[in-house]
């Protein structure tokens, strides 16, 4: 057994308002357009490669409901940092987990650009 190994039950607890992730992504895999440009596959892709990279506690990623920017996707958002990617590739995915979750630093080709506050739609909802 790895001696660093802690059971789930014996990890130390976090202070109020800490939240259990690192990071938090969420991909859009649902909405008018997202889903017909691949999200499902990028979603998996970030999934796995996030897990082989990080293991399972440290960033959380989750499918998400529409994020109101259709036309632009597959969309992803980052959090705590609120970085948004457009036009998300499966291709895209494994520079994405290396440099913005393992490293921190965001992935400057792929983020969302020429949009203003609230919905961005390029199609009509």
């Amino acid at each position: 057994m790895n001696s660093s190994y802690v059971p789930e039950d014996q990890r130390p607890l976090l202070p109020p308002g800490i939240g259990p992730f690192e990071r938090h992504v969420f991909v859009c895999v649902t909405g008018k357009t997202c889903p017909l440009d691949g999200s499902e596959g990028v979603h998996a892709e970030m999934k796995s490669l996030a897990k082989e990279r990080l293991g399972k506690h440290r960033v959380r990623i989750n499918k998400s409901g529409c994020l109101g920017q259709c036309g632009h996707g597959p969309m992803i958002a980052v959090y705590p940092e609120n970085v948004w990617y457009a036009h998300v590739r499966v291709e895209d995915v494994a520079e994405i987990v290396e440099s913005h979750l393992v490293r921190g630093v965001p992935v400057e080709r792929l983020l969302f650009r020429g949009h203003r506050t609230g919905n961005n739609t390029l199609v009509k909802e």
